[in-house]
């Protein structure tokens, strides 16, 4: 619960944000940018599946191929009330994996070749419960809204920065409303970005949660969470840097302090505490 009020709250500073930026701007540049920005964003909602898989190479497993991956994304999706996913395999060596779809209906949990030679069962099935967590929780629909109203107001902020580089402010302004607007310009994308960031950590918190309960053993969660943080620290991963956010674990752990300093996801040491601290979790009603 704290997890989805965290996400309501930081969508409502978002907005605010996007409003205030618009007041500066004027309303016709605050409903076209917002406009544009929701375009954008509604075409990746509706084909970023495709688009996703095709970039990783994943291929769609049948239940003969991997009849023990199927029985138990299977037995989670029925625990957690929602339509059976499909099953696709990534030929990466990095132990990852992925959900995507825009809805339960669509709902995709990819995994990579890596995680299946690395994990025991009972972690994959922390891991698949996980995925699924995602895709039951709408987190593609709450992503796209988030990323929709931050590229509105990355795209207004550098409208006004253009503008104030190279359409001039009137004297009529003030030195004040220049700086203030100028601000408003350079600091309101950067923090709509950590707000974003924000929101997709939050979500990571929800979905290990929930899907701690959908499987009732947070501790499966924990020892694959630890593991596949290891393995991300010396594995290099064969992956677009674009898509990082989608896994269960950052694929660039190990690239550097820059890298992680703008990762969409949580500390791993605090996902693993929160999940022990759920020993004894009832299973999802």
């Amino acid at each position: 619960m704290k997890n989805q009020i965290k996400t309501i709250l930081l969508l409502g500073v978002l907005s605010a944000l996007l409003i205030a930026l618009g007041g500066v701007m004027g309303k016709a540049y605050l409903y076209g940018f917002t406009l544009l920005a929701l375009a954008m964003n509604l075409g990746m909602y509706f084909f970023s599946d495709r688009l996703v898989l095709s970039m990783h190479r994943a291929k769609e497993l049948s239940p003969s191929e991997a009849p023990l991956l199927h029985a138990t994304v299977q037995e989670l999706a029925q625990q957690a009330g929602i339509p059976k996913p499909r099953v696709y395999l990534i030929p990466e060596h990095q132990p990852n994996a992925f959900a995507t779809g825009r809805n339960p209906k669509k709902g995709v949990v990819a995994v990579t070749q890596g995680i299946m030679d690395v994990l025991s069962p009972r972690e994959l099935r922390g891991v698949l419960a996980h995925e699924i967590a995602h895709i039951r929780n709408r987190d593609i629909l709450v992503a796209t809204v988030a990323a929709a109203i931050a590229g509105a107001i990355s795209y207004l902020g550098q409208a006004l920065q253009f503008g104030f580089l190279f359409g001039g402010a009137s004297d009529e302004e003030g030195d004040s409303s220049i700086v203030g607007g100028l601000a408003m310009a350079l600091l309101a994308p950067i923090i709509a970005l950590l707000i974003q960031m924000g929101v997709s950590r939050s979500r990571e918190y929800l979905a290990d949660e929930t899907g701690a309960r959908i499987s009732g053993d947070p501790e499966a969660l924990a020892s694959a969470l630890e593991k596949l943080d290891f393995a991300a620290r010396r594995v290099p991963a064969g992956v677009e840097p674009a898509t990082a956010s989608l896994f269960i674990v950052n694929p660039f752990a190990g690239a550097g302090s820059m890298m992680n300093l703008f990762s969409t996801h949580p500390p791993m040491r605090e996902r693993i505490r929160r999940l022990r601290s759920m020993r004894g979790t009832a299973v999802y009603a």
